[in-house]
């Protein structure tokens, strides 16, 4: 496994992260537990959570379990200082945690006791805002995103006071570092903008989805990470489980996330799974397997920090913890290169 440096923190994550989002739903308290060790035993130092978690299904009564199936394993294993914890604070719109309020200096507060609490620690790594308050053009919001409604002044003031309040926890130390999660180049700029300005935490990475299906990332927020030094922690880097080939041809496994929510978050749609046949095609011809040559094109982008993957089996992440070991060929990357151009944004 290899380690890459968090931001500007002197924090070393390895270059997989154990996503987490399937505990409590379709993953019990003990596989959840399972997949921790194994992955620990694999060089994996680095947890992805939330506390709207877990999301397959999305529910109230489940809201908080997945941090809670991490607290346990923290309580019982005694290994806190084996891994690097992230968590995310949600934001506006979402009613089953705070009955979807905006994000402000007073629920980020809020919200941290109860992470602290469920994750039984007294600190957290890396606390992320889940998505900005203003909106996102995100979770397939590209279509109907509009600039325009925003307000200027409300915004800038809104993230200067939600880095004060971080910067609080910080000095309490109930946080260590800080990160964005669902955000643009612009957004991101303003927050380390009025770091410098004010004196605040500064950013360390960014959880955008990227994957072989959505490089919205190569361009200006690949810009922006490279001068900021301020990577990329990828999400749905499998898009969801496309990119594995097991809804090819309209399959859909039992108990798959295909199943428990039919379109996938709206990433299924004709020309997604003409490109998903065509990736596949291209691990076929190279003889690797899709999923880890997926996982590996993610871990080779120059603003990657981190590629964030789930399993639902034990199978499926030791499959996925072999990607570690990847490195694509030229031939290889010529080949995504082609498929890519054909298929440039296919949701």
């Amino acid at each position: 496994m290899k380690y890459n440096e968090l931001g500007r923190t002197g924090l070393e994550v390895s270059e997989l992260c154990l996503g987490s989002m399937t505990w409590g739903t379709q993953n019990t308290e003990a596989e959840g537990h399972q997949q921790i060790d194994l992955a620990i035993d694999n060089g994996i130092n680095f947890i992805d959570t939330a506390e709207m978690y877990p999301t397959t299904p999305l529910s109230k009564e489940t809201q908080g379990d997945t941090e809670r199936i991490i607290g346990t394993w923290i309580a019982n294993s005694a290994k806190r200082d084996k891994v690097i914890v992230a968590t995310k604070v949600t934001g506006s719109g979402y009613a089953n945690v705070r009955d979807g309020i905006p994000m402000s200096p007073d629920t980020i507060t809020s919200a941290i006791e109860g992470s602290l609490k469920r994750l039984q620690t007294d600190y957290i790594d890396l606390y992320q805002l889940h998505w900005p308050n203003r909106g996102s053009y995100h979770f397939r919001q590209s279509w109907t995103f509009d600039a325009t409604n925003q307000d200027t002044a409300e915004t800038l003031a809104h993230i200067e006071s939600v880095l004060e309040t971080l910067d609080d926890l910080v000095n309490e130390g109930k946080i260590r570092h800080i990160g964005l999660s669902n955000e643009s180049a612009w957004g991101a700029a303003q927050f380390l903008r009025i770091a410098v300005e004010k004196s605040l935490p500064r950013i360390a990475s960014i959880q955008n989805e990227y994957s072989l299906l959505c490089r919205a990332y190569d361009l200006d927020m690949a810009e922006l990470s490279h001068h900021e030094e301020v990577g990329l922690l990828a999400y749905s880097p499998l898009a969801a489980g496309m990119l594995t080939g097991k809804y090819i041809g309209g399959a859909v496994p039992e108990g798959s996330r295909g199943e428990i929510r039919p379109g996938l978050f709206g990433r299924v749609n004709p020309t997604s799974e003409a490109a998903v046949e065509t990736y596949v095609g291209v691990a076929k011809k190279h003889g690797l397997d899709p999923t880890q040559m997926a996982l590996a094109f993610c871990r080779s982008r120059p603003f990657m920090t981190s590629v964030i993957f789930g399993a639902t089996s034990i199978a499926q992440l030791e499959n996925s913890l072999q990607s570690a070991e990847l490195d694509l060929s030229e031939e290889v990357m010529s080949d995504i290169g082609g498929v890519y151009r054909n298929f440039p944004i296919p949701y």
